[in-house]
């Protein structure tokens, strides 16, 4: 195990670049017709000549691949080339059929955009795009018993490798970007994003360096860890291998350029092999495919399809709506939530701070309702959920006009939520309606208070937190029904009376 970090480890510096291998939705492989849906399909049977790198077989351009690219570029900031051009990047791993993958080296389809990352204490950090990439995905090995098996059916399926400049300097800037990327993504419908299925796979580049290294602008030798699956391994693993290079430097050693593999039972990184070079890996123009030419019409028409991206919906809520920022941030995250949250406020309305109760309601009771029901916490669960937007509109509409108060209306949702029905439906059902009949509140007061002499003593001789009590006793006895208002209001008067 590493020790903690010292104090004299601030003098280092942290810089980390990111790769992201992003599974695009398309329909069929990048350079076949064999379909994309692998996953728990009977091993190699979602293969074809071409993707199994047989000779005589030439690979064709899957255009809605390009077009998804394409369109991530645009959102994110990027320069679309006029050209691009695929090559052939020759290495040897037994789930490769063809002995190389084809990609894009020299003329990717999109160059220098950016990505801003807003940070826990309010601040946002620029993270700058390299380049965003179209290529194939490599088939996957699996180990039993001693043996090794190669399943290709993945083999073929368009990959976009989004690289960015080493503008990251600490796990949790990391963290943020991979989750700000990845809801990008998810808003475009160019990938699910899921990590955990092997939709998005992430390869940090870390290394450390000190101030008079980063005033010659220099870097320390860079460790990639590779194929990490979830957004808390790359945390962990940026955090282990930060302080583990600073272990070494402060020990007089030399950190060595490798690449390294996430061990999460051990909670740390393992050496896989030294890193490769790009020429290594004796790139050059795949002789296969023509150079690809986009047209500046059909970027335009892209670009003019581009949804509302989740850094301007947040601003637009907390400029137009008056949100705060937590919520803001909680509803923005998934598209399919933002989406459900404008149609309940669309039915519910935009006046006297409407829609930042309608968001307390979904980012608090709505979401701890789908926690509880799913596995995970995975927000696009509301697109299953039994409340349509309007139903949510109309149940808070109920307790702006005081037919029910805010505690039973956290009970009617909970039955919305099992059952689908209105709310109107469930309050008359139920017998629910918020009572402010002050004679039934005075009834209920008096024999609470006969029940509870010591208590109303207590209180009378200057013990005024028991008020608590009481209330909490008259809301009991109206089976939490009562006005609150009126019942607070009551409930004073006859407390204070000599």
């Amino acid at each position: 195990m590493l020790a903690a970090t010292t104090k004299s480890d601030t003098r280092y510096e942290l810089v980390v670049g990111m790769e992201v291998h992003v599974q695009l939705l398309t329909r069929s492989k990048m350079f076949c017709r064999c379909a994309t849906d692998y996953a728990g399909a009977p091993p190699n049977t979602r293969v074809c000549p071409v993707c199994l790198g047989m000779p005589g077989t030439l690979p064709v351009i899957n255009r809605d691949a390009v077009e998804a690219t394409v369109k991530t570029g645009l959102a994110l900031g990027c320069e679309i080339a006029e050209t691009a051009v695929f090559a052939r990047k020759n290495y040897t791993y037994p789930d490769l059929p063809k002995g190389y993958q084809i990609s894009q080296f020299e003329l990717p389809l999109c160059i220098h955009g950016r990505v801003d990352v807003d940070l826990p204490d309010g601040s946002t950090s620029p993270i700058r795009v390299r380049r965003v990439h179209l290529e194939e995905d490599t088939g996957r090995s699996v180990h039993e018993g001693g043996y090794s098996y190669v399943d290709l059916n993945r083999a073929g399926v368009p990959l976009m490798e989004i690289v960015t400049e080493a503008d990251i300097h600490s796990a949790e800037q990391a963290y943020a970007f991979l989750t700000g990327l990845r809801s990008v993504l998810r808003y475009l419908g160019v990938s699910s994003g899921d990590m955990e299925k092997g939709a998005m796979r992430c390869e940090p580049n870390i290394s450390v360096r000190t101030p008079e290294q980063k005033a010659r602008g220099e870097y320390g030798a860079k460790v990639e860890v590779k194929n990490l699956n979830s957004f808390r391994a790359v945390r962990s693993a940026i955090e282990y291998e930060m302080r583990r290079q600073i272990d070494v430097l402060q020990s007089g050693g030399a950190v060595e350029q490798v690449n390294m593999g996430w061990d999460e039972e051990r909670q740390r990184t393992v050496l896989q092999r030294t890193k490769e070079s790009s020429d290594d890996y004796r790139y050059f123009p795949e002789p296969d495919l023509p150079p690809l030419a986009l047209s500046r019409a059909w970027v335009d028409e892209i670009r003019a399809e581009l949804p509302e991206l989740p850094g301007a919906k947040r601003a637009r809520y907390i400029r137009d709506w008056g949100l705060r920022p937590t919520e803001a941030d909680a509803l923005t995250g998934e598209s399919l939530v933002a989406c459900f949250f404008e149609g309940a406020v669309a039915a519910y309305g935009e006046e006297d701070g409407k829609p930042q109760r309608m968001a307390n309601w979904i980012t608090g009771e709505l979401f701890r309702l789908i926690y509880a029901d799913g596995e995970g916490q995975d927000l696009r669960q509301i697109a299953d959920v039994r409340i349509a937007p309007a139903q949510l509109a109309a149940l808070l509409a109920l307790i702006d006009d005081k037919t029910i108060n805010p505690n039973t209306g956290k009970k009617v949702l909970d039955i919305m939520y099992a059952t689908g029905d209105d709310p109107q439906d469930i309050v008359a059902r139920e017998g629910l309606a918020m009572v402010s009949d002050t004679s039934v509140i005075d009834e209920a007061v008096a024999s609470i208070l006969a029940a509870n002499p010591a208590e109303l003593a207590r209180y009378r001789g200057g013990e005024t937190k028991l008020f608590g009590f009481f209330m909490g006793q008259v809301m009991r006895a109206t089976q939490g029904k009562a006005d609150p208002n009126a019942a607070r209001q009551r409930l004073q008067e006859l407390l204070d009376e000599a």
